[in-house]
């Protein structure tokens, strides 16, 4: 490997480093302060060395991965997420007495397998990034042991996620058997030469492993328990950066194919988008957890997405990554606020639990108000301006029958934001056993807050970034 490779390669070696210097520091000294200041340290370093591996991008590094600005710009969005979920976690495991130590390694390890998704070029990189993160998962989802709900979810993760890795790995068969390659670069040719009977089925068959990792309909059916029986702080990171991280991969995948040579696939994939936004928000109007609305929120938020993923082209590629740039900071925002609140008796998750929030917590009613309707899509939000930019997408590429189905579900998905925060606004008598708001958690979804306004009122600097990502100028 030349150096320039290695110094390319340079903030995914400081990540994977990170994990390993906490469990090092975890067998010399058990301190939850220490693990997580290692892990900050860890993600800032690798934050950083972005900007120096920008230098030598684009580079393909062995057939495995591709460093370039894509590759690089959602690393950097997922060092970004797992940087507040690592804030909004200590104070949240302060209130737990189980070992906290491991949990940083864990977190580390899935942000490992997320970015080296989002530089796959192969599928033998593909996989091993996906195992990392998920392997991972189980073991945060189940991290709080001592909650049967816990336990629950993290069996079904697992269970079911190892089903869709086998649909995974025999559609990479399928068309490796077809195409002789297993890199994606390679896939361009076979789109030109035609669809066939094993990369029909191949692809087929890759699509119902990827639509379980993104919870699209109709592979959600594990999302609302496991959002609602992990850890808080876990649950946004499932939502946002393992879901980003398989989308993000997902766009490079395509690229290098013609849906129009599939239209079949194209229809399948038009279809899953349909049902994903209609069932996403008409199974959330049903829900009075807090989490299980999330996390169908998360469904149909996905089937948004693939909106713009079917629109193709450079206008198709700047939606696609400003929308998730938008949904990382709503979702985050809203999960952290569920994570903050969470005293020593639990986390308060139904909605009469949240009944004259801002009676008591005025700031953190607002905040939630906020993350809220920008995942609603209402002006002044980033999620006005993504929203805009993914119904923009698909009127150019003339896709009128999504558009009108994503207009009409986002009108249902707000009456179900509009609960929450009626709840919030409304009086209650007795007291709630809200936590005390950890320092951590708190800089978090601040930050966050000012992100969510600065991306709907200004919205320039990112754009600017997507456009420089795209065009290379």
């Amino acid at each position: 490997m030349a150096p320039d490779d290695l110094r390319a390669l340079l903030p995914f070696m400081i990540l994977a480093a990170s994990p390993v210097a906490v469990i090092l520091a975890i067998a010399f000294y058990r301190g939850h302060a220490l693990s997580f200041i290692i892990s900050i340290a860890g993600l800032l370093i690798s934050f950083g060395s972005l900007f120096y591996s920008f230098r030598y991008a684009p580079r393909a590094v062995t057939p495995l991965l591709i460093i370039d600005r894509y590759s690089l710009f959602f690393t950097g969005l997922i060092l970004l997420a797992t940087l507040a979920v690592s804030l909004i976690s200590f104070g949240y495991l302060e209130n737990r007495s189980y070992r906290r130590g491991e949990y940083y390694a864990l977190l580390l390890s899935a942000a490992l397998g997320a970015s080296t998704l989002v530089a796959s070029s192969h599928f033998a990189s593909f996989f091993l990034g996906l195992e990392i993160l998920s392997l991972s998962l189980y073991a945060m989802v189940a991290y709080t042991r001592g909650s049967r709900f816990s336990l629950e979810a993290a069996f079904k993760y697992l269970v079911l996620a190892s089903v869709s890795s086998a649909f995974l790995l025999f559609g990479m068969a399928l068309i490796y058997s077809y195409a002789g390659t297993m890199e994606l670069a390679g896939l361009a040719l076979v789109s030109r030469a035609g669809p066939s009977v094993f990369a029909t089925a191949g692809l087929a068959m890759m699509l119902v492993g990827i639509g379980f990792k993104l919870a699209l309909a109709p592979f959600h059916m594990w999302t609302p328990d496991v959002y609602e029986g992990a850890p808080a702080p876990v649950s946004a990171f499932v939502a946002t950066v393992s879901k980003g991280a398989v989308f993000a991969l997902l766009v490079r995948y395509f690229s290098a194919f013609s849906l129009h040579d599939y239209p079949y696939l194209f229809w399948v994939l038009a279809g899953i988008s349909i049902l994903s936004m209609l069932i996403g928000n008409l199974l959330a109007l049903l829900q009075n957890n807090v989490k299980r609305i999330l996390a169908y929120s998360s469904i149909s938020q996905l089937g948004y997405l693939l909106v713009a993923f079917l629109a193709s082209g450079p206008q198709s590629f700047a939606a696609v990554s400003y929308y998730l740039a938008s949904y990382f900071v709503a979702m985050l925002g809203s999960f952290g606020i569920v994570a903050v609140l969470a005293g020593p008796r639990g986390e308060l998750v139904n909605l009469e639990d949240y009944q004259g929030l801002v009676w008591n917590r005025p700031w953190l009613a607002g905040i939630f108000t906020g993350m809220l309707l920008s995942l609603a899509g209402l002006p002044l939000t980033a999620g006005f301006i993504a929203k805009f930019y993914i119904v923009s997408a698909g009127v150019q590429a003339g896709q009128w029958a999504l558009v009108l189905v994503l207009a009409a579900s986002s009108v249902i998905g707000l009456f179900y934001y509009v609960r929450v925060i009626a709840a919030m606004y409304s009086k209650r008598l007795e007291a709630v056993p809200y936590g005390e708001v950890p320092v951590g958690g708190g800089i978090a979804v601040a930050v966050l807050t000012v992100a969510l306004l600065w991306l709907g009122i200004w919205p320039s600097t990112l754009i600017g970034i997507i456009q420089r990502m795209i065009y290379g100028n």
